[in-house]
């Protein structure tokens, strides 16, 4: 079963940080690189983050590289994502889900967790 369950999320003041969490099922999860995608309103769904299975590489779009930073536990099945100096252009509803390069394995999404940076 497909299960992606993101929360984190919030109104946040340009320049701030948030940490958003994805628990996911064993089916999702496992042995899986994971990533953050993001969907801004009138634009089409984006990879920002990705981490392999061990952690040990990751990968960042441009526009969050120096400020993000994506991280696993596999114990806990849940892949985080630390945002920080957030701006404008950082509003979005987050979604995580496991990453084949840029795109998503799995065509089922969780409800994803808006993120709103606004003074």
């Amino acid at each position: 079963q497909v299960q992606l369950v993101e929360s984190g999320g919030g109104l946040v003041q340009p320049g701030g940080s948030l940490r958003l969490s994805c628990a996911a099922s064993e089916r999702t999860f496992s042995g899986y690189v994971m990533g953050w995608f993001r969907q801004a309103p009138g634009k089409e769904r984006e990879l920002v983050a990705s981490i392999s299975w061990s952690g040990s590489s990751t990968y960042y779009a441009d526009s969050v590289k120096g400020r993000f930073t994506i991280s696993r536990d596999n114990t806990k099945r849940t892949v985080y994502l630390q945002m920080n100096s957030l701006n404008a252009e950082d509003t979005a509803v987050y979604y995580c889900n496991a990453a084949a390069g840029s795109s998503p394995v799995f065509s089922s999404w969780g409800q994803g967790t808006q993120v709103t940076v606004s003074s």
